[in-house]
């Protein structure tokens, strides 16, 4: 068992730590029917009933723990999340009230990046117990999902390259009995050209390949799920700066946000036929790279003028929509770290999405919403098309003035995209700058809740 997979336990009477919850105007209250020591403790702990203050409280042989929140009545998902964090290793149930939707937070406050620095003073696990059993499992799904993200975008470019994204899809496809496939090599260069091209400049052992997973009745809606897997983002022959660079291990976030996401629709057992494409490149620098002038040919038989090699993400996506695009599928969704004019406009924190239908936008942000994970909406103006417009080919990749970025990119997304198929496109950060309870710093999953609650409320078959 999985230390994960302990967090949340069935509630059978088992001796646990009592948590008792408040609010900043109920703990006046609370306070008043404890004994005067009991009250001293919490003064001295200066708790007051703060959202996300905890204070531990003796109790004859024992103690119980106390936490401020914003209403008992309706946990969010990080409520939690800071007990989970602060308490010591032990197994603890709510005083009043089922965990519910801060069975999240609980697991994933606990979880650390380890794989190459051991967590210090680690005093075991918290263990929360749950009455609402038939719960658990999907919860503690959807928080290794988000757990998943992070660690995939925390781990370094070397360790993390081409290579080891496939070893991921080949674990994903193993655990749930769906086929894969990777294409590299002369056959990439020839199905997949800007794939290629993008990638090619890398050491061998990154070389660059497209992943495909297949999963679910064939019966069943086709539904694709594409994630930009830049591995590392040099900028190419347009080399970014160091401190633009620091950060290029998170570019292939995409791809562990769609790796994530087809692992939850399997765990679920959506009614879907799942198609997984996660092109997988690191755009290095070498006497091959692709160059700023070039024009890339394309899988869908357009011609691609590269402006900048600095925007190749919309590049190996594009032939990966055209090749999800060839089977007509009933719905579209990629993730991409793809611009930082999305991180302008929204911050870290808010994953923009953009949408050919409103009903699709609307039942995504619904779905994020009720699970604190909203994406919010930028548009995709026919106005803005012509700033893709190239002298000498179909397309530029990028438009040279400085405007609506987020959105010319996802117009550029939008050429390769079948006509008529409905689509949604996530630019996300995946990248965390500043902790939260429940949310450490670095990697981090946005977008992946809002589109697996809204995937499953479309084919759970209820």
């Amino acid at each position: 068992m999985s230390k994960t997979t302990q967090l949340i336990q069935a509630d059978r009477g088992q001796d646990a730590v009592a948590i008792h919850l408040v609010t900043k105007d109920s703990f006046s209250d609370f306070a008043k029917a404890l004994p005067a020591g009991q009250r001293a403790a919490l003064s001295g702990q200066k708790f007051d009933g703060s959202a996300f203050q905890t204070a531990i409280v003796s109790d004859g042989d024992g103690w119980f723990a106390v936490g401020g929140i914003a209403d008992p009545e309706d946990l969010g998902s990080y409520c939690l999340a800071k007990l989970a964090e602060v308490l010591p290793g032990g197994t603890y149930r709510l005083a009043s009230g089922e965990p519910m939707a801060a069975m999240h937070g609980w697991v994933t406050a606990q979880h650390t990046f380890d794989r190459y620095k051991k967590a210090e003073n680690d005093t075991g696990p918290r263990i929360l117990l749950s009455k609402q059993a038939r719960h658990i499992d999907a919860a503690l799904a959807e928080a290794e999902a988000v757990n998943l993200v992070c660690d995939l975008v925390n781990t370094p470019a070397e360790d993390m390259g081409p290579a080891a994204l496939e070893a991921e899809a080949e674990r994903l496809a193993k655990t749930h009995q769906a086929q894969i496939s990777v294409t590299k090599g002369d056959r990439l260069e020839q199905e997949y050209p800007m794939i290629h091209a993008v990638g090619r400049a890398a050491a061998r052992h990154h070389a660059p390949r497209l992943i495909q997973l297949e999963w679910g009745d064939p019966s069943h809606p086709r539904v694709a799920i594409i994630g930009k897997g830049v591995t590392f983002d040099s900028g190419g022959l347009d080399v970014k700066s160091a401190v633009g660079m620091k950060l290029m291990k998170k570019d292939m976030g995409g791809a562990a946000h769609a790796l994530a996401l087809a692992g939850l629709i399997m765990h679920a057992g959506l009614k879907l036929r799942l198609h997984l494409l996660v092109p997988a490149v690191e755009n290095a620098i070498a006497g091959n790279a692709f160059r700023p002038g070039d024009v890339l040919a394309t899988r869908k038989g357009l011609t691609v003028e590269i402006g900048n090699t600095d925007a190749e993400g919309r590049l190996v996506l594009g032939d990966a929509l055209t090749r999800a695009s060839e089977d007509n599928p009933e719905l579209m969704i990629d993730f991409a770290t793809l611009t930082g004019a999305a991180r302008v406009a929204l911050g870290p924190d808010l994953p923009a999405l953009m949408t050919r239908r409103d009903e699709t936008a609307d039942a995504l942000i619904a779905a994020g919403r009720a699970h604190d994970d909203e994406p919010w909406r930028l548009p995709l103006p026919d106005e803005y098309r012509e700033w893709l417009n190239s002298d000498i080919a179909d397309l530029n990749n990028a438009h040279a003035n400085p405007y609506a970025g987020a959105s010319v990119a996802g117009l550029f997304l939008d050429r390769f995209v079948g006509d008529g198929i409905d689509w949604a496109h996530f630019d996300t950060f995946a990248w965390r700058p500043f902790a939260k309870p429940g949310r450490q710093k670095g990697g981090a999953a946005y977008g992946l809740r809002a589109a697996f609650h809204m995937l499953a409320a479309r084919y759970s078959g209820a």
